[in-house]
């Protein structure tokens, strides 16, 4: 089933973004056990466990002008020991399938215990591996269903790749995406080098995006 997430964030993508009103709703977490903040310009979305009440949302100073992403609020909800993801950037793509250039990548299974696989077989799903023929290569393109189960994309280069190859290879990631096919990806603001590699790849910024994982030994936060 489509999770109501995706179909906003589509829209977003297609130039239809949710009202400026410094609002915000709530919908589902799309992955059990994985929570989450998305905002876009004026408006957010708690992706969030049934546990947390609209009240206690509010009472946490939850708004879409940048409250929702007060880090105050984010820990209170995923307790003393829960994981909170870095703020990344949310950027949209399109698949590349159809054009008549190949990628350059194959599978590569034996890159399952690169830190971008194994960030990406704990928060997504449906996880695929990707990198270039040369077993000496360490490049890496990760291919799965991550926000609200939407395609999304992740990379990174060999060290000694580095320098200004970033966006030849995400291109590469999306001609393994059917033609058109939206696809995210997410970038930490200070990632400044997979940030360029994506705008030059096409990639478009939509909002922002934190994930959590709630301390199971927390109770519902209630506001002081």
């Amino acid at each position: 089933m489509r999770h109501p997430l995706a179909d906003v964030i589509e829209d977003a993508a297609n130039g239809r973004f949710p009202p400026v009103d410094g609002g915000w709703h709530r919908v589902t977490p799309w992955k059990q056990g994985l929570e989450a903040v998305v905002a876009f310009t004026g408006h957010a979305v708690f992706a969030v466990d049934a546990a947390t009440t609209d009240e206690s949302l509010a009472g946490l100073g939850a708004d879409g002008f940048g409250g929702a992403h007060d880090p105050r609020l984010v820990a209170e909800l995923a307790g003393p020991r829960g994981w909170i993801d870095s703020l990344d950037a949310l950027l949209v793509g399109r698949g590349l399938g159809s054009e008549p250039t190949s990628s350059r990548l194959v599978s590569r299974p034996d890159l399952a215990s690169h830190p971008r696989v194994h960030f990406a077989a704990t928060n997504r799903a449906d996880v695929r591996v990707f990198g270039f023929e040369d077993p000496e290569q360490s490049s890496v393109v990760v291919l799965a269903r991550g926000v609200a189960g939407l395609p999304e994309i992740s990379f990174e280069l060999d060290p000694d790749d580095r320098g200004g190859a970033g966006a030849a290879l995400v291109r590469d990631g999306l001609r393994l995406v059917p033609d058109s096919e939206l696809v995210c990806a997410a970038a930490a603001p200070g990632n400044a080098a997979s940030l360029r590699a994506l705008l030059t790849a096409g990639f478009v910024p939509l909002g922002s995006l934190q994930l959590f994982r709630r301390d199971p030994a927390s109770g519902v936060p209630t506001p002081a």
